[in-house]
């Protein structure tokens, strides 16, 4: 990274060095909140990326890092996690200016979590890459075990939404497990992740070739990483559509894929739920950082017996939220990425309005001068939801809650479950075995009771139905990318027990 005029500069890190786009183009970052120009970044082209592939081909096949000890990677991944620790203030102060999110949120949650995450990949390196199995005794005696080893080169393709914490999902269990990766960051908020990887770069911690990280536009980054022959393994995070479109392209050449996809999660809230947790944990679950979360809680369900006191305690605070500013300590809500991310969810608000559901609060426009250069949306409530409505089906991205009502609790499940989705959802009730009940039969990857949002690095996260393939977090992500070796020692050393073999090649009468 270089700095002229106060504005940053990042090239494509490939190979273990910075450098820029082979025909030299870049793109201008903007920050969402104020519009003004925060960065300057390179726009990689299919060489680029070829020689990205390259590096991470190479690296991956000479064993610097595949072929480590496994103890010995963790102790890198600890080091990394150090470094990243000790710029946590710049690392969120970046996510906020590029991609929206606030400095509270940003420096409380998302960059200290994301290195809490990568400690705990690092940790699960030293036990992840052998099991001994029981001892066998039929047909023969034999000891046996599985191995897992790294896959090889992995395309790793993150979303805008979270860039500092999504990176560190893809490139900590890759890394862990003794992958080479290219990492693709979100056009829009690629920031974040190219810091990291200069703090990585200055640190020297690992082989040239084994981290890569390329920008650029995912119709030309994601598709080439996709289709690529010398890439075994894509990872991805984003919306259903470009993931059934990754899918499909990674079938044909059977590459290893996972896919976390979009959302619409519900908010269950049973008849016995504790008002004041479950009001404010509906706003926690649909507004934080503006909606623009794939497990966001979207779709709140309520009894009938609770849902005229709920609503009017949701709208009185809500309307209380300070959108403005995501730098200030004081802001609740900052804008959301873009301008084009603002065109749709205001669209979607004024499809609430023509399908009949009744806007309690927000709305499209604002008259506060403080938000007009930014891409900034009022938390939105539309109550009178049918669940059939493209409000209560479509993920929208963005701040705006669909209150549906509801008769028994089984209702509420079949509600819950009328969704081509299935990443998250909770449940609020003060009777723990009764929520207990409702989360088994929701059909969605995580099911939080009495909470919302909260992600443990030791849990695995993903989603039914059209959310997804696969889980990320928890043993399962080094799961996902490791491939699995069963090696059978036979003990007998005797060819006369080998009875089996027979079948095939009878022994000679002596």
């Amino acid at each position: 990274m270089t700095q002229s005029d106060s504005l940053r500069a990042f090239g494509l890190y490939i190979d273990g060095a910075w450098v820029a786009a082979s025909d030299a183009a870049s793109e201008t970052l903007y920050n969402p909140a104020t519009g003004e120009p925060i960065a300057q970044v390179a726009r990689a082209t299919i060489h680029d990326i070829d020689r990205a592939v390259d590096a991470a081909r190479k690296s991956f096949d000479i064993g610097s890092w595949s072929q480590m000890r496994p103890v010995e990677r963790a102790k890198v991944l600890e080091a990394i996690a150090d470094v990243l620790e000790e710029n946590t203030d710049e690392l969120a102060e970046l996510e906020t200016l590029n991609g929206g999110a606030t400095l509270r949120k940003s420096s409380w949650l998302d960059i200290p979590v994301g290195i809490e995450h990568l400690r705990y990949f690092a940790d699960l390196a030293r036990q992840h890459p052998m099991q001994t199995l029981p001892y066998i005794d039929f047909p023969s005696p034999s000891a046996n075990a599985v191995w897992r080893e790294p896959i090889g080169v992995c395309g790793q393709i993150i979303p805008w939404n979270y860039p500092f914490l999504m990176a560190i999902w893809k490139i900590g269990p890759a890394l862990a497990a003794g992958n080479s990766l290219i990492l693709k960051p979100a056009s829009l908020t690629p920031v974040s992740a190219l810091r990291m990887a200069e703090l990585i770069h200055e640190a020297d911690l690992l082989p040239h070739g084994v981290f890569n990280v390329v920008t650029g536009p995912g119709s030309l980054v994601g598709e080439r990483l996709t289709s690529h022959p010398k890439v075994d393994k894509i990872a991805f995070t984003g919306s259903t559509e470009v993931g059934r479109q990754i899918a499909e392209v990674a079938g044909r050449n059977l590459k290893r894929v996972t896919l976390e996809l979009g959302g619409k999660s519900p908010v269950v809230v049973l008849p016995n739920a504790d008002l004041d947790l479950a009001v404010d944990g509906a706003i926690w679950a649909a507004f934080m950082h503006s909606g623009q979360s794939c497990e966001a809680g979207t779709r709140l369900l309520l009894p009938d017996s609770l849902h005229d006191e709920f609503v009017e305690r949701l709208v009185a605070r809500v309307e209380q939220l300070v959108l403005g500013d995501p730098l200030d300590l004081t802001t609740d809500l900052g804008p959301l990425v873009s301008a084009a991310q603002k065109r749709a969810v205001e669209a979607y608000i004024e499809l609430g309005i023509q399908e009949g559901a009744t806007l309690r609060c927000g709305g499209v426009g604002s008259d506060d001068p403080a938000l007009a250069n930014g891409h900034f949306v009022r938390p939105t409530i539309f109550t009178d939801v049918n669940n059939r409505m493209r409000i209560a089906q479509e993920e929208i991205f963005g701040p705006v809650l669909s209150v549906i009502r509801y008769q028994t609790v089984g209702e509420a499940i079949t509600i819950a479950n009328d969704t081509n989705y299935g990443l998250a959802a909770s449940v609020w009730s003060r009777d723990l075995q009764d929520a207990q009940e409702v989360a088994r039969a929701i059909r969605a990857g995580t099911v939080w009771i009495n909470d919302h949002h909260l992600i443990n690095a030791k849990a695995p996260f993903g989603g039914y139905k059209d959310s997804g393939i696969g889980r990320e977090l928890g043993p399962n992500a080094l799961d996902a990318y490791s491939e699995v070796k069963h090696i059978h020692t036979d003990l007998t050393q005797e060819r006369t027990r080998r009875i089996w073999v027979d079948i095939v090649t009878p022994r000679l009468d002596d």
